[in-house]
Formats: C-alpha cells, sequence, structure tokens
C-alpha cells in the first residue's frame, strides 16, 4: 500500500491545503461511456458479475477525471443474493428480492462462510482494478450496512420510509435481530475478501440509518458498525474504514469514536459549518455537497464547492458528494467542480 497517497493521508488525519475527491456513484450512468458498457453486458447483474467489465467502469471516471480514488463497481444486494435470496432488477423501477418476513424464512438462507462462490466474480474485479489503477489513485471496497440491506431484504425492494423493516423490527425482534447478526458477520466476511483482493479502503453505506431512532439507531446502525470495523481491523492492521450513516442528524456527532471509524461520510442535510465543529473534531469526515448541483452547474456549483472545501479547511477532509450523483448530472459539471475544488 502506498502511503502517501492523498486518500489515505486523510484517513490517517492529515489535513490537506487540497482535499482529495472522489464522487459516491461516479461510475454509473451520468457517463456516456457507462451507459455503452452496461449495454454490452446485457443488464445489470450481468456487468456486476463481469469482472472484466466492472473492471472498466469502475476504470473510466479515473481516466475521465483523474479522481484521488476509485470504487468498486457493484451493488448493495449481491450479498443477500449470495446469501440465498433471489434478486433481480426492473427496467426502470430498481431491485426486487424475495421477502424474508420470518424466522422460517430467515433459516432458508445460507451462513456467512457459503457466500464466496457467488462472490467471486467481486473479487477478481477488485485484483483487476488493484492491477490497473494508477499507482497514486485509492482502491475503495464496500458493502451496505446490515440495517440498509436488512430494509431491501424484508421488503423486497426499495421502500421511501423501510416500514416492512421496522414492522418486522417491532413485533418479532428476535427474527430481526437474528437478520442483523448474519448480515453482520457475512459483511465481515465480504469485506475481508474484498482488502485481500486489493481494496486499501472500505466504505460501509448504511442510506437509511436516518430512519432509525433512540436505541433503534444505537442496536443496529451504530453496534454492527462497530462489530464489522473491530473485525476488519483485527483481520487487517492499519485498514481504513469509512462509514456512512446518512441522515443520521445530531447521531454523526461521535459516530467516529462510538464505531471506530476512521472517516465520517455525510449527507448534505447538515451543514458544512455544523459538521466542522462537531463532527471532524474526532477525525476526518467526507462530503458533503448536494448533488442537485451536478445537474444545474453554474456559477452555484463552483461557489458551493469552494464553500465545502474552506468549511473542512482546518482538518482531515474528504471531498465528495451528499449521496451519489444522479444519472441526469451533466459529466461537464464534474470538471467545473474539479476546477473550483483544485483551483
Amino acid at each position: 500500500m502506498a502511503t502517501d497517497k492523498t486518500i489515505l493521508r486523510a484517513l490517517r488525519g492529515e489535513t490537506q491545503t487540497v482535499p482529495p475527491v472522489w464522487l459516491m456513484r461516479q461510475a454509473g450512468r451520468y457517463l456516456p461511456e457507462y451507459r455503452a458498457t452496461r449495454a454490452k453486458a446485457g443488464d445489470f447483474l450481468s456487468l456486476c458479475y463481469n469482472p472484466e467489465l466492472a473492471a472498466e467502469v469502475t476504470l473510466q471516471p479515473i481516466r475521465r477525471y483523474g479522481f484521488d480514488a476509485a470504487i468498486l463497481f457493484a451493488d448493495i444486494l449481491l450479498l443477500p443474493q449470495a446469501l440465498g435470496a433471489d434478486l433481480w432488477f426492473v427496467t426502470g423501477e430498481g431491485p426486487r428480492l424475495s421477502t424474508i418476513t420470518d424466522a422460517a424464512g430467515l433459516a432458508r438462507l445460507k451462513g456467512r462462510d457459503d457466500i464466496h462462490e457467488v462472490l467471486s466474480p467481486v473479487y477478481e474485479t477488485v485484483r483487476t482494478v488493484a492491477r490497473d489503477l494508477p499507482p497514486e489513485t485509492t482502491l475503495i471496497g464496500f458493502a451496505g450496512a446490515p440495517w440498509t440491506v436488512a430494509t431491501y431484504m424484508i421488503a423486497g425492494r426499495g421502500t421511501p420510509d423501510q416500514a416492512p423493516a421496522h414492522k418486522l423490527k417491532d413485533t418479532d425482534r428476535a427474527t430481526f435481530t437474528a437478520l442483523i447478526d448474519l448480515l453482520t458477520e457475512a459483511t465481515i466476511e465480504y469485506l475481508s475478501c474484498q482488502v485481500e483482493a486489493g481494496a486499501e479502503v472500505v466504505k460501509l453505506f448504511d442510506s437509511w440509518a436516518g430512519s432509525l431512532k433512540g436505541q433503534d439507531f444505537d442496536d443496529f446502525c451504530l453496534t454492527p458498525a462497530k462489530r464489522i470495523i473491530a473485525a476488519l481491523k483485527a483481520r487487517h492492521p492499519g485498514l481504513p474504514v469509512i462509514a456512512f450513516p446518512r441522515e443520521a442528524g445530531a447521531r454523526y456527532v461521535g459516530f467516529a469514536r462510538a464505531t471506530g471509524a476512521d472517516c465520517v461520510a455525510l449527507d448534505n442535510s447538515v451543514s458544512a459549518d455544523w459538521a466542522a465543529e462537531n463532527v471532524q473534531v474526532d477525525g476526518c469526515v467526507q462530503g458533503n455537497l448536494d448533488p442537485k448541483l451536478m445537474v444545474t452547474g453554474g456559477q452555484a456549483l463552483a461557489e458551493e464547492t469552494r464553500r465545502i472545501r474552506d468549511a473542512f479547511a482546518g482538518g482531515p477532509h474528504i471531498f465528495n458528494l451528499g449521496h451519489g450523483i444522479t444519472p441526469d448530472a451533466d459529466p461537464e459539471n464534474v470538471h467545473v467542480m474539479l476546477e473550483a475544488l483544485r483551483g
């Protein structure tokens, strides 16, 4: 591992004049080269499980923009598929899964050690990208956090309020907790194999963390993250971990200390000034430009980029969006952002 890479320096707590930058979903539908490669693959899952093509789309934004990190191209729902859930994608609507709604459904899933045959193409993608990345570019692996993955497994699809998962949590807490425990252990194995294949950093995406409140947040967001991070760091000493409990609000405060994360990624519902005062005091933060500005562009994009950079200038910072770049983003606006950031 080249320890002088800018992302790794930020994750070690170093303040840099120009923060390193990458974008969530930087390999995606806003890029014409991605759309061409996906068409070659035939469908989304075929792309995820084709190491050659998945590596290609991982590398495309690095070639176009020179980001400081590449993030593995995959999907958070590959893990439940590896555990035995049926997974398919409906064009224009997103993912669908067979549902886990009771103890019998949970019992039909595989164990944490049985996931690797299905996921072996993902590990091959990591090896390919690690070999072909520019030497200055960091490779980030990732997984969905247990709560977020569970919400899809219980509902069978994405939902606006995660109501089916909350219902199971509240009416059959034993089954729900057992599912979270299985996902926690499987996520450790999955991310560990990504690291062994060449990932230098891993990120844990808890996209629906904001709908957990009070003790539920502690039990099903914070505690699984702490378990995953501790296990990964025990296996891979020095491994940096980024945690993203999206829309955690005030619960961003102290999250790094509570979980052992080296960096907390921030959504754009919190201000950079507030986060600098309350979250960055514990170490590196990542974020948190509004993705809508990648659609509208212009002077507002440049000004907000510089404002966020300056707000976090007193500590370690990785510049990023507050959520993934959207398919309607203008690829030219990424250049506007990079010019404003790097000057």
